[in-house]
């Protein structure tokens, strides 16, 4: 399927511009419309049933045979060679847990290959006092095969190396564009507050930070791919894979917070195209 076929199957977008369409539809509804294999990688982050403004609070067995439901079309989805990067959190269960990862609840509901957990450590967050302080959540790297999948991990490379020049047989141990970024990631989180507000954040509750779905995007696609979002928010997923030169899906189904992805992704294009022009009248 081309890129410019999927409006014509799920009719205008609440937002469109280059390489991207935006559209104020339930996910699972617009993704039965599409047809088999016909993205690349879907990355996104659903809602954690936990009560927070933008979810309908559904009873623990309901919440997991919908995630079941919308993981299964974007398994059908997704290409061959294709991925799946899923961001969750925690939740509790009453008289079991305080707060367990949502990935053990859906381990044997997911069709995907897990090839590995990702823990995000974003260095702020509440203060415990009868219990240690959280500091991660977690991304669930899926591909559907796992004999042929993406992974440019010369890309993503970590420079800063602690002995850049330490040697073997004479020989130069490291690689010169730097480490593997191992499987936990240092990201700070996209704060709120007066004082300490990032300077990337939305309205959105539940922002990701950019560099965060840079390295994810950058390891598991390539150029003119099709990137999905089903749960697209305040839109990073969209921004991320414009700036690295994908083509992007985005679905949200709240049109309020289409609304936030649609100017911060119009604002990014603007100052995008105001830089290659700068560019250009230097050379």
């Amino acid at each position: 399927m081309e890129f410019t076929d999927i409006s014509k199957l799920l009719g205008k977008p609440y937002f469109q511009s280059c390489n991207c369409l935006i559209y104020n539809l339930d996910c699972l509804e617009a993704m039965t419309i599409l047809p088999d294999q016909s993205i690349n990688l879907t990355v996104t982050s659903p809602p954690y049933n936990i009560g927070k403004e933008y979810e309908n609070l559904l009873p623990l067995d309901d919440y997991i045979n919908w995630c079941k439901k919308w993981i299964t079309e974007v398994y059908r989805l997704t290409l061959y060679d294709g991925a799946f990067w899923l961001n969750l959190g925690y939740l509790s269960i009453k008289n079991r847990a305080k707060a367990i990862p949502i990935s053990y609840l859906l381990w044997d509901k997911i069709p995907f290959y897990l090839i590995q957990e990702i823990v995000w450590n974003y260095g702020a967050g509440v203060a415990g006092s009868k219990f240690f302080s959280p500091r991660n959540e977690k991304f669930l790297w899926y591909v559907k095969n796992p004999e042929a999948y993406t992974f440019n991990l010369d890309d993503i490379r970590d420079p800063n190396v602690k002995y850049p020049n330490q040697k073997k047989n004479g020989k130069i141990k490291v690689n010169p564009l730097g480490k593997n970024p191992t499987d936990v990631w240092e990201f700070p989180k996209v704060t709120s507050g007066q004082n300490r507000s990032s300077k990337e954040r939305t309205p959105h509750p539940a922002q990701f930070p950019s560099a965060v779905i840079q390295r994810i995007i950058t390891a598991s696609s390539h150029e003119n791919e099709i990137v999905l979002d089903p749960f697209l928010g305040s839109g990073t997923t969209a921004m991320v894979a414009l700036d690295l030169n994908r083509l992007v899906i985005g679905f949200e189904i709240r049109q309020d917070y289409c609304d936030i992805a649609a100017n911060r992704i119009e604002t990014f294009l603007q100052d995008k195209n105001s830089r290659i022009e700068q560019l250009s009248l230097l050379w």
